[in-house]
């Protein structure tokens, strides 16, 4: 695992809990709380194309920020509208 895997992992997560809102990611049949370190290291590692669920007071916010995030670090996510 590369320290730039790492970094990204961290810096998704601490982004992520800036936010009230809940931030998931799916990719194919599973579904990773964008807050949670752990889920992240599984999933970031596997995949690579993401959809983005943002829910709650401030999710414009969080999904402009997310995608910043996840943008910087060549990171490709869909913000699934709903």
């Amino acid at each position: 695992m590369s320290s730039a895997n790492n970094a990204a992992i961290v810096e998704i997560s601490q982004t992520a809990n800036k936010f009230r809102s809940s931030i998931v990611l799916q990719y194919e049949n599973k579904y990773i709380d964008v807050k949670s370190i752990l889920g992240l290291f599984t999933t970031l590692l596997t995949s690579s194309n993401y959809d983005l669920h943002v829910h709650g007071p401030d999710a414009e916010d969080a999904k402009k920020a997310m995608a910043e995030v996840f943008a910087k670090h060549n990171l490709q996510i869909n913000s699934i509208q709903e």
